[in-house]
């Protein structure tokens, strides 16, 4: 794709996967609600940002913790590292793109293996609105660990852009464990080099409105992308993640994994998943499954995979999506056994997650998600540890 700084850029195939992408946020149409990127979400709460409203200086605070040899600067618009991986790919975010005031960047030499996780903590502040924008860079052959932790209240509009250079491990995870009256809304771009492996791991707990907009493309052949997804909505929660994996490289693969559980007459979630195979892209191998757990009546799970091949030389492509109540005859299994109706729906759930969180692969937030879906069931630590 050929990115300009200001124009609006799309591809003249006529594929329904081509995306209109601009920093301009007039490139693209005031939305209604009715367009395919946002039928499923309640887009009139988010007309301050549509209409592009300035933000409040105090909305967000931002603290690095970067172990060496990383270093952390700070980015203006102007900056070389703006602009590294990609390009809005919607009002919203180009809204977010044009008033951020500053990037917070994430250097990573070339060769460093960094022996601790980069953190970076996000604190948002009720009653504000505010828009932000963070830039991780991988050099080649280098290996790391980012953690980018969300929390506190108001409304936050975000880019996210990650570059991961040629041989280079690189696993990104975002945490969103906003207050209840929290917006998140982010697009996170990144661009994988030749021979490169890169693991975004998106886990949602907590916000009144999330969305999150993760896209991968290639660089170069050899690329290997893994995304992985957990999502617990309680009542009046809307959880919401589009993804959009773009083969356009020869030899590479991607691998989603997205889990969603809901409780609560009026939780929400959301998982649309968009894979493209270009016909340069020979040999790609990918595949993506959501799964979605819904444990109260009324609640609501949407589950849209798509996936287009536009070349036959291929190592294999396909997708999977599967929505279901409470298993009442695993439970109905489990009590016979002599296990407590509530110690046996606690079992049944982290049975329905172990898989996807037991591939995150740091087991401090492993642990930190079981205890917080736990809490969420009604239990406490002390009740789990007996």
């Amino acid at each position: 794709m050929t990115i300009t700084e200001t124009d609006a850029v799309r591809h003249s195939t006529g594929s329904p996967a081509e995306r209109l992408t601009s920093r301009d946020p007039e490139a693209f149409e005031l939305p209604s609600g009715r367009e395919e990127a946002w039928r499923f979400t309640p887009s009139r709460k988010l007309r301050d940002f549509f209409n592009g409203l300035d933000g409040d200086d105090d909305a967000v605070a931002l603290t690095p913790s970067v172990p060496s040899p990383a270093v952390f600067e700070l980015a203006d618009p102007s900056h070389e590292l703006w602009g590294i991986a990609g390009q809005p790919s919607d009002r919203l975010a180009a809204v977010a793109w044009a008033k951020a005031p500053a990037a917070g960047a994430v250097r990573i030499p070339a060769g460093a293996e960094l022996t601790e996780p980069v953190r970076l903590d996000v604190v948002g502040k009720s009653g504000t609105r505010g828009y932000g924008h963070l830039i991780i860079d991988a050099g080649a052959n280098s290996r790391a660990v980012v953690i980018i932790d969300h929390t506190g209240g108001g409304q936050h509009a975000a880019n996210v852009e990650i570059r991961v250079g040629d041989g280079a491990t690189l696993d990104v995870v975002s945490v969103q464990s906003w207050d209840t009256d929290a917006f998140h809304l982010a697009q996170h771009d990144a661009l994988v080099g030749r021979d490169a492996t890169f693991r975004h791991i998106n886990v949602t707990l907590g916000g009144g409105l999330v969305r999150l907009v993760p896209t991968v493309r290639y660089a170069g052949p050899g690329g290997r992308a893994e995304l992985l997804g957990v999502n617990f909505a309680g009542d009046g929660q809307h959880f919401e993640s589009r993804l959009y994996v773009d083969h356009g490289q020869p030899n590479c693969s991607s691998d989603v994994l997205y889990k969603n559980a809901l409780l609560g007459a009026s939780s929400r979630t959301v998982w649309v998943g968009d894979v493209r195979i270009r016909p340069a892209a020979k040999g790609t191998q990918t595949y993506e499954l959501n799964r979605n757990l819904v444990l109260s009546a009324g609640a609501r799970a949407d589950s849209v995979p798509n996936l287009e091949i536009e070349t036959g030389d291929i190592a294999g492509a396909g997708h999977a999506s599967a929505t279901g109540r409470f298993d009442d005859l695993q439970l109905f299994y489990l009590q016979s056994r002599g296990i407590s109706e509530k110690e046996a729906r606690r079992l049944v759930v982290r049975g329905f997650f172990a898989d996807v969180v037991g591939r995150i692969g740091l087991p401090d937030l492993e642990a930190q998600i079981m205890t917080t879906i736990e809490a969420r069931l009604g239990y406490t630590a002390t009740e789990t540890e007996e």
